[in-house]
């Protein structure tokens, strides 16, 4: 393993991957030391020290740094929601949920927005209409108590088909797209037959906003 060095005000042990890292210290907070345990292309594990504004002496914890990810809110002139079918494996199930997907580069203008059209295309294979808007609805974490992953959440309205189609990732395991009105949606809801964070948060923050 490199020797630690010092980068940004942490400590780590071999060079940052491109994840976006948002999170810093601040209002008491402060990073002891970081220590790589495990990275692969889509995750970095780490072993931190830090100190927080109640506990003065330094502890440890377990880290997953991920990219940021952007969640899709598709709906159509008629007012339904389009929800994808996807395979996961470490629920071992194939669940209903909104389009959503990583930001690659976040460098590039716009990632948000560029990253949740194409995952809009790719998957959904559906895109935003002529005159239609994109509106974001801030951003959530998926897990905060171990993971400083959060997700943007775009609402895209109206939606039409793509040309193309959908163009999943053969890896990602999606079977297919569907349109769900309103009710469908609180209901499945209801009933505990949508269960992911991402669209369970889309939908809080919907009714919050007053958009649904």
């Amino acid at each position: 393993m490199q020797a630690a060095r010092p980068l940004a005000g942490f400590l780590l042990s071999s060079p940052p991957m491109p994840f976006q890292r948002f999170i810093r210290d601040r209002d008491g907070w402060h990073t002891v030391a970081t220590e790589l345990q495990h990275e692969n292309p889509h995750v970095e594990v780490h072993r931190v020290t830090v100190t927080s504004p109640t506990r003065a002496r330094p502890f440890p914890w377990t880290v997953c740094h991920r990219k940021a990810g952007v969640v899709i809110v598709p709906r159509t002139a008629a007012g339904e929601f389009l929800l994808v079918q996807e395979e996961r494996v470490p629920i071992r199930a194939t669940i209903w949920a909104f389009p959503a997907g990583q930001i690659d580069d976040s460098e590039e203008p716009d990632a948000i927005r560029a990253t949740g059209l194409r995952e809009l295309r790719e998957e959904a294979g559906h895109q935003l209409a002529p005159g239609g808007e994109v509106v974001p609805l801030g951003h959530f974490y998926p897990s905060p108590g171990f993971t400083d992953e959060h997700s943007h959440l775009l609402l895209v309205r109206p939606v039409v088909p793509s040309p193309g189609g959908a163009a999943p990732d053969a890896n990602e395991g999606i079977l297919g797209c569907r349109a769900f009105s309103q009710a469908e949606l609180r209901a499945m809801i209801a009933s505990g037959e949508i269960g992911d964070a991402n669209t369970l948060a889309a939908f809080a923050r919907l009714v919050a906003l007053g958009l649904m």
